[in-house]
C-alpha cells in the first residue's frame, strides 16, 4: 500500500441485511468526501468476476439509508473459490483502477476477503454486516438491532393466539451456530424458554420447565429455538416429541425464516453502519488492510480479518441468567 489509492470499491456478500444500503452509502460519501472515486460492485464476488462496476458519486446513494436489503445485490460465488476466478477478479479491479476493496458481509465474506489479500497483496477491509451478530471483534453487527426487533414484534403478536388458545407455540429464529438472536428476543419477548447452540439444556430440563409452569398456572407457553440447537434434528421434531410424550398441550411451530432479514433498518443500525462506513475508508487511507472494523464499547475498533473469523463472539453469561430468573 505505498501508492495512494485514488478509488475503492464496495461490495455486499453473502447474507443480505438490514443497514447493508447505510453502510455502502457511507463508504460512497466518505469517498466523496475525502476526493477519491469510488465503485460499486454488483452481486458481490461474483460481479468482481465479471466486472460488473458502478461508477458511484454521493447522489447514487440518496434516500437508501432507510431501505432494507441491499443495492449493490449479493450472491454466493462458487468461482470466487476457485484460483481462476480470483484471478479474474484481481485482473477487473486492475483494469478498473481500483486501488482497494471494502467488503460488507459475515465471515464467508471475509474468508474470501482475506484469501486475495495474500494471494494478491490487495488492500481490503471488511465491515460486519450480519443479522446473526456472530462475528469477533464487535459488539454488534449491521442487521442484528434491527431484525431483534423484527422477531420480537412477531413473537408478541404469536402469544396474543397462544394465549387466546392456551396454546405452545415453538418459534424458530435464525442462528445456525450462534443463539444471540434467540437469547435476546426470547428474553425480550418474555419467553417460557430458549434453546441456544451455546446452551444444550437437554430435553429433560425442557419438558420440566413446561411442566413447572403449567404448575404454577400458565396456560400458555412461548419456547424460542435457534436453528442450531441441538436438541433434535429439528423445531419440528421436537415438537412432536413433547406432542407425542404430553398429549395434553396444544403445540404449534412457527419458523420465522427470512422475514428476520428484510425491512427497514433501526435508527441504531443506520448509525451503526454509518460508523463503519467512514470508519472503512479511513482506515484504508490511513494504509491499513487486512482488518474488519467495528464498535467495542461505543469505540470504532479495529480486529484482524482472520481473528473476525476463527475467534468466538461469545454469549454473554449474565444473559443467560437473566433469561432463566425472569421465565419462573
Amino acid at each position: 500500500m505505498n501508492q495512494p489509492i485514488k478509488k475503492i470499491a464496495v461490495l455486499t456478500s453473502g447474507g443480505d441485511a438490514p443497514g447493508m444500503n447505510a453502510a455502502i452509502r457511507a463508504v460512497v460519501r466518505a469517498c466523496t468526501y475525502y476526493r477519491i472515486d469510488c465503485v460499486g460492485v454488483y452481486r458481490g464476488y461474483q460481479g468482481l468476476i465479471e466486472g460488473d462496476f458502478e461508477q458511484m458519486s454521493a447522489r447514487h446513494v440518496s434516500n437508501v439509508i432507510n431501505r432494507g436489503g441491499t443495492i449493490l445485490k449479493s450472491a454466493r460465488s462458487l468461482e470466487f473459490k476457485t484460483k481462476e476466478g480470483r484471478v479474474k477478479a484481481y485482473e477487473n479491479l486492475k483494469k478498473e483502477g481500483v486501488g482497494a476493496l471494502i467488503i460488507i458481509g459475515g465471515d464467508g465474506t471475509f474468508t474470501g476477503g482475506l484469501k486475495f489479500i495474500k494471494e494478491f497483496d490487495f488492500p481490503i477491509v471488511g465491515i460486519p454486516g450480519t443479522i446473526d451478530n456472530d462475528i469477533y471483534g464487535t459488539d454488534n453487527t449491521i442487521g442484528y438491532d434491527t431484525a431483534l426487533n423484527t422477531v420480537v414484534e412477531v413473537i408478541d403478536k404469536i402469544r396474543d393466539t397462544a394465549s387466546s388458545h392456551n396454546r405452545l407455540f415453538f418459534i424458530e429464529v435464525m442462528g445456525r451456530d450462534a443463539g444471540f438472536i434467540a437469547l435476546n428476543t426470547g428474553i425480550g419477548a418474555g419467553a417460557e424458554e430458549i434453546l441456544i447452540p451455546e446452551e444444550n439444556i437437554g430435553l429433560e430440563k425442557l419438558v420440566d420447565s413446561l411442566k413447572k409452569g403449567r404448575e404454577k398456572g400458565k396456560t400458555s407457553s412461548i419456547v424460542v429455538v435457534s436453528e442450531g440447537d441441538k436438541i433434535g434434528k429439528n423445531v419440528f421434531e421436537l415438537a412432536d416429541y413433547i406432542g407425542e410424550n404430553y398429549p395434553d398441550y396444544d403445540i404449534r411451530v412457527s419458523v420465522l425464516g427470512h422475514m428476520q432479514r428484510g425491512g427497514s433498518p433501526s435508527c441504531y443500525d443506520r448509525v451503526l453502519a454509518s460508523r463503519l462506513g467512514v470508519a472503512a475508508v479511513e482506515t484504508l487511507l490511513d494504509k491499513k488492510s487486512g482488518v474488519m472494523v467495528g464498535v467495542t464499547n461505543n469505540e470504532v475498533s479495529k480486529v484482524g480479518l482472520e481473528n473476525a473469523i476463527k475467534m468466538n463472539h461469545e454469549i454473554n453469561k449474565e444473559l443467560l441468567k437473566v433469561a432463566e430468573i425472569t421465565s419462573i
